[in-house]
């Protein structure tokens, strides 16, 4: 867990990169703070 205790801030993340870049840091432990305008999409990823 690398990104313990780190905080990031991802917008765009419902899809593509931003998706990625979501579950990757929250892998790693990150505490991940999404924004997004599909909240169905979203729901999907929690």
């Amino acid at each position: 867990m690398k990104l313990k205790d780190k905080i990031a801030l991802i917008t765009g993340s419902s899809r593509g990169i931003g998706e990625a870049i979501t579950l990757k840091l929250a892998s790693e432990g990150a505490i991940v703070i999404i924004n997004n305008e599909k909240i169905k999409i979203l729901t999907l990823l929690c």
